[in-house]
């Protein structure tokens, strides 16, 4: 499952930095999250440090992109096959 970012956000910059998967951008309105970026923080960390950081708890699962932790799982190796193979630019 994807998390998501609600109406609710009020922009104060906690959970940008602190996304493993750099998921989470700020949009138009409020921070959104990339739901191909978003693994749950599985494995990086136990919680979503997201949503341990929110201060107004807008931070669901987004009923849109279910997911198993086993999926999650599948596209953590997948994001990081995909970052550790990454060409640096010079």
């Amino acid at each position: 499952m994807a998390l998501m970012i609600t109406d609710e956000c009020i922009n104060c910059d906690v959970c940008e930095p602190v996304c493993p998967n750099q998921a989470i951008s700020l949009g138009e309105l409020h921070y959104e999250i990339d739901p191909e970026k978003c693994t749950e923080c599985v494995g990086h960390f136990g919680e979503p440090q997201c949503v341990q950081l929110c201060p107004v708890d807008c931070i669901p699962i987004d009923p849109n992109h279910r997911e198993t932790n086993e999926q999650l799982l599948q596209k953590f190796h997948r994001l990081q096959k995909l970052t550790t193979t990454e060409t640096p630019v010079e």
